[in-house]
Order: C-alpha cells, then structure tokens, then sequence
C-alpha cells in the first residue's frame, strides 16, 4: 500500500490512504506526519523497488537488517498524484536564528545574512582562529556543531553527551571547557536566559507585567502568559516560586509530566526560551503556510512543509517564498532550503 497525498483543502496538512493494488480509496482515513524515521540508504529506490515488488530475498541477500530498511522506506510511502511531485523545503537552522535575534547576539545574525555555515562561525568564535569546513581548522567544526546543538538553552555536559559527543571522539575531559567556550562566544544568549528568568519570576511574585524585548510576560487569573511577538501566548497553569534541589529559587507550576500524569513541573530561564524559540520557530513556518498558501501543502513536520505541484514548480521559488520574514519579525534573518522528488525522502 503507498499513501497519495491528499488534495481536498479541508484535509491539507494530512495524507489519505490509496490502496497500491486492488483496494482503492478508504473515505475519511486520514494520516499526521510526525517523526517519521530519517532514511539514510544510499539506493533508497533501489531498495523501495524490491519492497513493492515482495522480492524479500534480495533484500536478505543485499542488506544487514530487514526491519531497520523497511523503517528507512516507511516515508518513502507518501507519494504524489500521478503527474505531480513533491517539493520538501525547511528553514535553515532556524532556532539558532531566532535565539541569536531574540538575544542581539549580533555576530551570530550577521554569520547568517552572510550565509556562513554556522557551525564553522560558532568554532572560530569559540577558539579564536578561523574554521573553514574541510580546510582549515576543519576539525574544529565538529566541536562549534556540537556545542551550537547541545548548549543553546543552558545545556552543559550532559547535554553534550546526550547529543552524542563521546561517540563523535571528543573525551570526557573536553566537555566542560567547551561549554565554557560557547557560553563566553554567545554572552548575550547567556544574558538572555537569566533576564527572562527574572522577568518570569518578578511576574508571578508582583502580578505585573514585564518585558524582555519583543517578548511579554503576564500573571492573569493564576496563568502565566508569555507572549510572542505574533501575539500567540504561552500558557503555564499555577505557576509559584519554589525551591529547586540546589536550595536555589525555581519556578514550578502544573502540566503533563513524562509519566503522562499531571503532576507539578520545575522550570527556569534557559527552559523557558527554550519554549519561547520554538512557540517562535512554529508561528513563523505556520507564517510561511499562508505565504505558499496557493501551493497544495500536503504535509509539515516541526520546520518542514512538503507541497504537492506541478513538475515546472520552482524549487527555488518556494524557498523564497517560504524564506520570507514575518512583519511582527523585522530583522530576523530566515533562510528555507528543499528539493524535489517522486516520494517522500529525506534529502
């Protein structure tokens, strides 16, 4: 069975189930995409043939594990109407982008307008030497990526060793130093963090209102509302000031816990930015869905929109489309990447 995407414009943003063979239409099933796994076979197609056509034993013969290529092909079930084809376009590091232009941390924005690779600009103002991506310094990069991933929202060693950094070859011994580097190359980040803690928890304590730049933050009716520059509000359910288990001063308050109870949750400045990056990153690609919005957007996952067209549709012209920077975010600077191709993949 493949899936063909969906074109009734109550349904955009989902897929519906065709049956491959004799089947046809199931009326009124329809599909979310949501962390479907990444592929990263170098013959996706190749192996996608075998599968439609059940020659499992060449899959034996050719591949090591069975279950792991038939998960790489689950994405490659989304497939277009026939004489269309997909075009899957994502915004280029967009919660670096965003927290660099929340922050003011101005070498960051200007690293993206120039259209540097980032993580090669976060290693030279990490070490203080240039980092170029298979020249010279390249070895640095893989340190500046790692950091730029692992520490962007007060994360620290095991975050880094969460992000994999022993398994990429850097020691134990390495880790604390390089959080220290990036936290000294983005100060205004770090700065960022601590004024919205403050300003979260003068709110709650004093019931007034306060600001930390484009971002609002309300006591109302015991909610805690942070307000983003698309007017969009966060909601946090009684929120109070407690003790964390440093004996320092935190801010609790109730949600869904990782038991899926309700239960009372801890929180503190970098995790609050880290919600207010991606409230952000989600209003701005929900922006770029009405900017493409006469294309057929057939799916999206997190900052990435897969549109449905005609086979002379510009790549190129959808990503400037998409890439464009909502009015309520002058000055951040966006850039959306994508490709074409005959059923869903990762590119």
């Amino acid at each position: 069975m493949e899936l063909t995407a969906c074109n009734d414009s109550r349904a955009r943003g989902m897929f519906q189930f065709y049956g491959a063979n004799r089947t046809g239409r199931f009326a009124g099933r329809h599909i979310q995409l949501q962390n479907l796994p990444q592929n990263h076979l170098p013959d996706l197609s190749e192996a996608r043939g075998l599968v439609r056509q059940g020659n499992y034993e060449a899959l034996e013969f050719l591949y090591d594990s069975i279950p792991d290529i038939l998960s790489q092909l689950i994405r490659t079930a989304f497939v277009p109407r026939k004489g269309m084809k997909f075009v899957v376009s994502d915004f280029s590091a967009i919660e670096a982008r965003v927290i660099s232009w929340l922050a003011g941390e101005k070498w960051k924005s200007d690293a993206f307008a120039a259209g540097q690779d980032i993580y090669c600009t976060t290693a030279s103002q990490m070490f203080g030497v240039p980092v170029v991506k298979h020249g010279i310094n390249g070895h640095l990069r893989q340190k500046g990526k790692i950091a730029e991933l692992a520490c962007g929202y007060g994360g620290s060693v095991g975050a880094l060793k969460a992000m994999g950094a022993l398994e990429m070859g850097l020691s134990e011994d390495e880790l604390y130093p390089l959080v220290q580097s990036w936290r000294s190359a983005n100060p205004h980040i770090v700065d960022f963090w601590w004024q919205v803690d403050a300003a979260v928890k003068t709110a709650i304590k004093e019931h007034v209102p306060m600001r930390v730049g484009v971002i609002r933050f309300l006591y109302q009716s015991g909610m805690l509302f942070i307000q983003l520059p698309s007017g969009r509000r966060l909601s946090y359910v009684k929120p109070r000031i407690g003790e964390n288990r440093f004996g320092g001063e935190s801010v609790t308050y109730e949600g869904i816990g990782a038991m899926k109870k309700w239960e009372r949750l801890e929180s503190y400045g970098p995790k609050f930015v880290e919600n207010i990056v991606q409230g952000i990153s989600r209003d701005i690609l929900c922006y770029a869905m009405q900017t493409v919005r006469c294309s057929d957007i057939v799916g999206h996952v997190h900052d990435e929109l897969i549109i449905e067209c005609d086979r002379d549709v510009s790549v190129d012209a959808i990503c400037e489309q998409m890439g464009r920077t909502p009015p309520w975010a002058e000055g951040l600077i966006l850039r959306a990447d994508g490709y074409e191709c005959e059923f869903y993949q990762k590119d």
